[in-house]
């Protein structure tokens, strides 16, 4: 009757990578398209005006892997010196229900948003995109260009902050780590226009002031809306020929809450897509755009994998219950 405790410093050490966190996201959208995944809408609550905590329960059986992500959004924490994601993942013995190990969620919420964008592009992008684009040059912007890079040959990207001074710094550092040509622009548009792929990773607003319109996204292009619909005008959501998401339950139950006002109903979702009931990218000149909500079944994924490496390098503090 112990559990496992796991600290941001313990998570960090284990250090997954990225292609494994990847595959293994697209192994469960395949398993979630095949109905094999159990995994509600996420309730949360709401303290603060754009603020939230979510609790995010999923069960994968195929991986064994059964749990929740309590994790908190709150935009004002940058102010503060904070964190704008912070949260903890429990697990649970699939077939006793007993919990089996606590561990911070803040690494695996940026890594498996990432590799859930990779996850779609590998759908939806073009094979052969060369060229990308970040706005929002924070955590997610950092994450969801390490993963691209993963599936992608890049060779040029193009980065936009409200903040110069973090564009540069983000520039620097990500062009040391992956060996990319990481540009910083001076306006959204250069970070959309003319490029393969885009992310847009800021805060996800419920009234959003929205920046990208009709026109900027090229044919051919990918766009992955990390932050649900904040960047995009309602004209350039529509001027996509698909728009999918990970999850038309989550979406809808968002939707119901007052988000997406001015967004279109999805065509597909992943898991849809990865079994092969719905098509993923049909034509080399279509506009392809994933908004993707963050599910429960990314977290379960990667903390499984997270947990095992812990016991085979011991790894983690053991805490009675």
């Amino acid at each position: 009757m112990e559990l496992l405790y796991l600290s941001r410093a313990d998570v960090e050490q284990i250090d997954l990578p990225m292609a494994t966190i990847i595959a293994a996201l697209e192994g469960m959208f395949l398993e979630k398209g095949e109905g094999r995944v159990e995994m509600p809408p996420k309730p949360g609550i709401h303290p603060l005006p754009d603020a939230f905590i979510h609790a995010m329960p999923a069960f994968l059986p195929s991986v064994g892997s059964a749990g929740m992500k309590w994790v908190s959004g709150f935009p004002e924490n940058q102010k503060r010196g904070l964190p704008y994601i912070s949260g903890l993942l429990i697990l649970n013995d699939p077939d006793t229900g007993i919990p089996t190990c606590v561990m911070d969620c803040a690494w695996i919420t940026a890594k498996r948003t990432g590799a859930a964008t990779a996850v779609a592009a590998k759908f939806l992008a073009r094979a052969d995109s060369r060229s990308a684009g970040i706005l929002a040059c924070g955590v997610q912007g950092r994450s969801n260009l390490e993963a691209l890079a993963c599936v992608f040959e890049l060779e040029r990207v193009h980065a936009y902050d409200v903040y110069p001074e973090v564009a540069a710094v983000f520039a620097r550092e990500m062009s040391d780590q992956l060996g990319l040509d990481v540009r910083v622009v001076d306006s959204p548009r250069e970070a959309v226009t003319g490029l393969d792929l885009v992310v847009t990773s800021g805060p996800i607003l419920k009234h959003p002031t929205p920046t990208i319109e009709a026109g900027w996204l090229s044919p051919g292009s990918f766009a992955s809306a990390v932050d649900f619909d904040s960047y995009f005008h309602g004209a350039a959501l529509r001027e996509a020929d698909r728009l999918v998401t990970d999850d038309h339950a989550q979406m809808e139950y968002y939707r119901s809450a007052g988000y997406f006002t001015d967004t279109p109903r999805a065509d597909s979702d992943l898991g849809e897509i990865a079994c092969g009931r719905r098509p993923g990218r049909t034509t080399p000149e279509e506009r392809t755009l994933v908004i993707n909500l963050g599910l429960a079944l990314d977290d379960m994924a990667t903390a499984i994998l997270i947990y095992r490496a812990a016991l085979e390098r011991g790894i983690g503090r053991r805490l009675p219950l």
